[in-house]
Order: C-alpha cells, then structure tokens, then sequence
C-alpha cells in the first residue's frame, strides 16, 4: 500500500461512525499490536485504537479529520499534518503526525503532536 492510501485509510478510520467499519479500516492499515500516541491518549492494539476513536468522536461531535498537505515520506517512516473542523468551518485543533511503519507497510507506531487544539 503506498502512503497516500494508507493517509486515506488512517482518516477514513477516525471518520467512521460505526465501530465495524473502524474494525475493517485499522485491521486493513495497522499492524496487529500497533501503537497510537499522542499528548492526549496512548493506545495499544485494534481494539483499543477502535475505543479511542469512537471516543473521540464523541468528544468532537460533528468534527472531521482531514490532512492538510503533502505526505512526507522516507524508509519505513511517514508523516502528515492534519487539522480537525466542521465543513465549511475554521479548523478547532490540528497537528502533526509521525508514522513508523513495519516490514509488511502498516502502521506500528504513530505518535501525534497537536500544534493547536481545544480543551477537553
């Protein structure tokens, strides 16, 4: 998988409303011990990852994630930016995000920076 549809996939999973199509989404683009971590959450394997989500989400109803930019990408790592807002709305947090990936191209390890976001 290159990196602009892994990008895809890894946003269409925070985007996702139904936990199933989560489970499809991180079972397709992250490995199976896979860890997220950010200033706010740290999470470890699907399962986890699939709670955080939809956890998320209900913290930001009504809020997308979208990347902004290009992806940078060199050996096994990634990384892109990306901002969190309502459609046709000023961004309410964004940031950065550093992806490891492992020898079969899915995501071992993401680590977030927020450049700005909201108190939660």
């Amino acid at each position: 998988m290159n990196a602009a549809t892994l990008a895809d996939q890894y946003f269409a999973m925070w985007n996702a409303a139904e936990a199933d199509r989560r489970a499809e989404l991180i079972a397709g683009s992250w490995a199976a011990d896979a860890t997220f971590q950010d200033p706010s959450f740290e999470t470890t394997g699907h399962d986890e990852l699939n709670k955080l989500v939809g956890a998320a989400q209900q913290m930001f109803p009504g809020l997308s994630f979208v990347r902004i930019g290009d992806i940078d990408e060199h050996h096994n790592y990634l990384r892109w930016t990306w901002h969190l807002k309502a459609e046709g709305q000023d961004a309410v947090a964004g940031g950065t995000d550093i992806v490891v990936l492992d020898a079969d191209g899915k995501i071992q390890k993401l680590i977030g920076f927020h450049d700005f976001a909201p108190e939660h």
